[in-house]
């Protein structure tokens, strides 16, 4: 997988927890090994413009996706075609507040973020409660899954 992480920010990131994470989503939604992503961290004055550009929405939010090749998940024992996922933007003082809300670390709630990110590239939204259901429980399982591997290494 070629991830490229860059945060534009003050915040302290954890970019190999972030880059494994992101390798084991886009592996467990069997993409392409040559399949590109890109991962930004920003601050909340860039994050409000995209949100206001692309959005047509006020203020900042935790994360934005734009995806480029309109790629989806493999099939069962397939992988997809190689191609370009897209962009994903996250807003670390936007997520610090929602981890303090949930109760849990600021990275935690970054590797929510990216797989919510991922999985929005990728087509799956949440618009509709069957989506909800669907986006959610497949963003829960990744995390699962992401969270027994790193306490088995």
């Amino acid at each position: 997988m070629s991830i490229e992480i860059n945060n534009e920010t003050s915040y302290v990131l954890d970019h190999e927890r972030v880059l494994r994470l992101a390798e084991h989503a886009l592996d467990k939604l069997r993409i392409h090994p040559a399949a590109e992503l890109a991962i930004q961290f920003v601050d909340e004055e860039p994050m409000t413009e995209l949100h206001v550009q692309w959005m047509d929405e006020q203020g900042p939010t935790d994360v934005l996706s734009f995806p480029m090749d309109e790629l989806r998940p493999g099939a069962e024992g397939e992988v997809t075609a190689p191609g370009l996922l897209g962009d994903i933007v996250v807003c670390p003082s936007y997520a610090e507040k929602q981890a303090a809300d949930a109760g849990h670390p600021l990275i935690n709630e970054m590797l929510l973020l990216v797989t919510h990110g991922i999985l929005h590239l990728l087509g799956y939204d949440h618009a509709e409660p069957d989506e909800e259901r669907e986006m959610f429980g497949l963003q829960k399982e990744i995390l699962d899954s992401f969270y027994a591997t790193e306490t088995v290494s």
